[in-house]
C-alpha cells in the first residue's frame, strides 16, 4: 500500500474531496471534516484516521501504530509504516473513518450530501407529459 493506493480508495466514497494542507499533507475530507490524512513527505508517521474509542485502544497496542500526534484526544491514530495494517483491514478502518465523521456533520449537511448523492445515481431522463 502506498499513497496512491489511498488516495484512490479515500476518492471513491461518496462525496470525498482532496486537499492538500500545512504544505505537505494530503487531507480527505467530507462535508468540509477531515476523515484521513496521508503525509506526502518522508516523516514519522505516514498515515492518520479517525477510530472509535475500542479500536483506538486496540491499534495503539499494535507495533507501527501510535496515537496521531495533534489528535489522539479525538482517537485518532497514526500508521508509521505502510505495512502496519493489511489492505482489507486499512480500508475497513478508512471507511469506519469516514463513516463517524459524516455521522458527526450537522444533519443539513448530511441531508445535502444524501440528496446530491441520489441526484447524481438518477441519471433517467424526466417522462414527458401525455396530450
Amino acid at each position: 500500500m502506498d499513497i496512491d493506493w489511498v488516495r484512490n480508495y479515500c476518492k471513491k466514497m461518496p462525496h470525498a474531496t482532496e486537499t492538500v494542507q500545512w504544505g505537505d499533507d494530503l487531507v480527505f475530507k467530507i462535508g468540509g471534516k477531515m476523515f484521513a490524512v496521508v503525509v506526502l513527505v518522508p516523516a514519522k508517521v505516514w498515515l492518520s484516521f479517525k477510530c472509535s474509542p475500542e479500536e483506538f485502544a486496540e491499534l495503539t497496542e499494535r507495533p507501527g501504530i501510535i496515537p496521531a500526534p495533534y489528535s489522539a484526544r479525538y482517537y485518532w491514530i497514526a500508521l508509521e509504516t505502510q505495512d502496519a495494517l493489511a489492505s482489507p483491514e486499512l480500508e475497513r478502518f478508512l471507511r469506519g473513518s469516514y463513516d463517524m465523521v459524516f455521522a458527526k456533520l450537522p444533519r443539513k449537511t448530511q441531508s445535502a450530501l444524501s440528496r446530491a448523492k441520489l441526484k447524481s445515481k438518477d441519471t433517467r431522463l424526466p417522462r414527458r407529459k401525455a396530450h
